[in-house]
């Protein structure tokens, strides 16, 4: 009897509760691998650009040549160590999440791992880009490595769960985190969002909380207007902002597809966007580097700066992104939406100039990134700004149909479309059977 019972134990064990520990252990594991690593990253991200604004201190016009240079390097070491890591990293699990059985190449350490350093690098010559699209990649391929480390198999929901993750623990946003799987990541398949990602995106969001405290990503911010007062605002902000990130993503789709002009010639494009991207930023008197936040972060608080700095921004942000080097677009595109909401603040001069400032943020990021929902709670999470949520509602409807006029098709997933799988082997011909004498 007692034997009997120990089997019967053994066996349930193996088949229903021991899968199911693993599950969560692989889950928990890579989740709090995530917020260790986006913690780590955004430090190291911080201090690559304090190096690259170290350099330009001394020599002003080093950028000339660092930054052409530095994207022919970046470019050409992607092709030839980790083609999968160019980029965002957004479109690359959005294509592994559509097949999972595909995944190994565009989720893999080795693509993350590349991803890392090939991002610090790109901020350390100047480059445009942003932390938080690579973060996604390296979240997902993190939660796939701790799945197949237990022998846990690795469908679209934990490929979701560790972007979703990424963007929770890059920004302290651990609602926008799930916003983000919802609107962004799981409309690559045709499932239900299970407790398994919502698990690991407040696990991942706890990991930075705890290492650097309750902080809000741009600071609380005060300014505000009521929703009946804010449509005007919200309606012309709105379709400026929507339009102009409609105008980035369709140019990127139509300068990115396979086949195109720069896909024939990419080191050529590289060094002649890395000469863009310099000449701009020169020219700009050192605003246009990096991700943007402090510029940005100054135009939040009800500060200023120059009239040209949005569509400044806004040149070196698609020249980085056309390059081919790793790196995102997130906090560049806040950081344009800022700039344009700055511009336009004058518009209503009765209103709070910071409220203008992030509807501006919202219509902008809305009209690259097309998920209204997922902006609207990133800059109220980033701003703890409970006052403006309907204006941001607002703005981001507006900007979602304005974008959708100029451009029909949604960046993350276009991209994703062009994106080529893994080479796999071919299989070998049949040998046709003698013919009979």
């Amino acid at each position: 009897m007692a034997a009997r019972t120990r089997k019967a134990l053994h066996a349930a064990w193996r088949e229903h509760i021991g899968p199911v520990w693993k599950s969560r252990t692989a889950a928990a594991g890579g989740a709090i691998c995530v917020g260790l690593f986006a913690w780590g990253f955004a430090r190291a991200a911080d201090e690559a650009q304090t190096l690259f604004a170290r350099l330009v201190a001394l020599w002003p016009l080093a950028p000339l040549i660092l930054t052409p240079l530095g994207f022919f390097l970046l470019v050409l070491s992607t092709r030839r160590f980790a083609p999968l890591a160019k980029g965002s990293g957004i479109p690359q699990v959005i294509a592994a999440a559509r097949d999972p059985q595909a995944a190994d190449g565009f989720v893999s350490l080795r693509t993350a791992a590349f991803k890392i350093a090939a991002t610090l690098a790109a901020l350390s010559v100047g480059g445009s880009v942003g932390r938080e699209g690579p973060t996604v990649q390296v979240g997902a391929a993190l939660m796939v490595a701790f799945h197949r480390l237990l022998r846990m198999p690795v469908n679209a929901a934990v490929i979701i769960a560790g972007g979703a993750a990424g963007v929770a623990a890059a920004f302290n946003t651990p609602i926008a985190g799930v916003a983000f799987a919802l609107e962004e990541l799981a409309a690559a398949y045709e499932q239900r969002l299970t407790l398994l990602v919502m698990a690991t995106i407040v696990i991942a969001g706890l990991i930075p909380l705890g290492l650097a405290g309750d902080y809000v990503y741009f600071g609380a911010v005060s300014g505000t207007m009521s929703a009946l007062h804010a449509l005007p605002a919200a309606l012309v902000v709105g379709v400026i902002g929507g339009a102009a990130g409609g105008l980035f993503s369709r140019v990127s789709l139509a300068l990115l597809k396979p086949g195109s002009i720069l896909g024939r010639h990419p080191l050529i494009a590289a060094t002649a966007f890395g000469f863009v991207v310099a000449i701009v930023g020169v020219l700009a008197l050192n605003l246009t580097w990096g991700t943007g936040y402090d510029t940005a972060r100054t135009l939040v608080e009800g500060g200023r700066q120059p009239i040209w700095f949005a569509p400044a921004k806004f040149i070196s942000t698609l020249a980085s992104s056309l390059s081919g080097a790793p790196g995102g677009v997130f906090a560049p595109s806040l950081s344009v939406g800022a700039g344009l909401g700055g511009l336009l603040a004058d518009l209503f001069p009765g209103d709070s100039r910071s409220a203008i400032v992030l509807l501006g943020m919202i219509a902008y990021f809305v009209g690259v990134v097309r998920a209204p929902l997922t902006a609207v709670v990133i800059i109220a999470e980033m701003t703890a700004n409970r006052g403006m949520i309907l204006p941001l509602f607002a703005a981001a409807v507006v900007a979602d149909v304005a974008a959708r006029t100029v451009s029909g098709k949604r960046l993350y997933h276009g991209l994703a479309d062009g994106l080529r799988r893994p080479a796999e082997p071919e299989p070998e011909p049949e040998r046709s059977a003698p013919a009979a004498r």
